[in-house]
């Protein structure tokens, strides 16, 4: 039997939309978050016959359409359904804001682990720790040696200057939301100005590929998740924000490192993963350091507005919630990209 319907959805009206567009299913469906928080939030739902399909929608509240373009998500997994790169199943998009209070899709279901945090990666033995993180590279390097017209996502965006428009964008952001002086922050844009390396070819990057957006098992990637900043760019901004994710035990550069899944030890190291990339993509990784920085830097820029909002209570009650941490790891990341870019 159905349980309570979790708040992101309207059960009568979605369960007779997905009755129409999905022909196997079979109502009534069991509704139950998966994922939430201030991104896209996820839900499995289970028909009588115990089939499970995965609904994904907006935030709660969401104004900025833009922001999380349900489209978008799934026109790149419905592209790259046999493109080599592991994606969920696209099945069906509601454009229709009726049906549930805003547009959602829905993909297959895909059994596996996800490891958010070093906890989930368990008793992970050290040669399936080394499969996956083989086969974390193979995936991002395929994706990247897609020509995005031979999928149809030609026009997913613009082809050249991606770092330069980055830069213009978060420098904006950092400017709107700065509440201190965060000197690091001033010199690393500077300097990310001065050395920008050109780019050479226009790939699809996802823009948050890391281990905590992959559905695993057996040491391999079954589907690459959260497509929702996907764009076409230059692919060694996606190489550089997977390295600064994979961070070793002991690592402690942003407040959170020692969370990461890799921080649990037995992974190959960053230069293992630099090495096999340029080795399967035939691209020149000489200037991975800037693109290092760069990621520390937006990622900066993006948690200061997080910490504005939360210092002006437009991210509801901050009980429970560390200002300090969000404080200390803007300025972390800021040191970080200043160090990469100096050193």
């Amino acid at each position: 039997m159905p349980g309570t319907v979790p708040e992101g959805i309207r059960a009568a009206t979605v369960t007779a939309w997905l009755a129409a567009h999905l022909p196997a299913l079979t109502p009534p469906v069991d509704y139950r978050l998966i994922a939430g928080g201030h991104s896209n939030l996820t839900y499995s739902c289970t028909d009588a016959a115990g089939r499970v399909y995965v609904l994904r929608r907006p935030p709660l509240g969401h104004v900025l359409e833009s922001a999380h373009d349900m489209g978008r998500e799934h026109r790149v997994i419905s592209a790259l359904a046999d493109s080599g790169v592991p994606v969920a199943p696209a099945f069906a998009l509601c454009r229709e804001a009726a049906v549930n209070d805003a547009p959602f899709y829905v993909m297959g279901f895909v059994d596996g682990a996800v490891l958010h945090d070093k906890g989930a990666v368990g008793d992970m033995p050290p040669a399936e720790r080394a499969a996956l993180a083989e086969h974390v590279i193979e995936v991002l390097a395929r994706l990247h040696a897609i020509a995005p017209e031979s999928v149809g996502l030609g026009d997913l965006g613009r082809h050249g200057g991606y770092i330069a428009r980055q830069l213009k964008r978060w420098t904006g952001q950092w400017e709107a939301t700065r509440t201190h002086s965060i000197p690091a922050m001033e010199a690393s844009a500077r300097l990310l100005a001065e050395r920008m390396p050109e780019q050479v070819g226009t790939a699809i990057v996802h823009g948050d590929y890391r281990l905590g957006n992959f559905i695993i098992g057996g040491g391999r990637i079954r589907a690459v998740l959260d497509w929702e900043l996907c764009t076409l760019g230059d692919a060694l901004s996606d190489l550089a924000y997977l390295l600064n994710s994979w961070v070793g035990p002991g690592e402690t550069i942003d407040t959170v490192d020692d969370h990461m899944p890799t921080a649990v030890g037995g992974f190959p190291h960053r230069d293992t993963l630099l090495a096999r990339y340029a080795e399967l993509s035939g691209r020149d990784v000489s200037h991975i350091d800037y693109y290092r920085a760069f990621s520390f830097w937006r990622i900066a820029a993006i948690r200061q507005g997080v910490y504005k909002r939360y210092l002006e209570g437009v991210m509801g009650s901050t009980e429970g919630i560390d200002l300090d941490r969000y404080k200390v790891a803007v300025e972390r990341c800021a040191e970080a990209a200043q160090g990469l870019l100096e050193g």
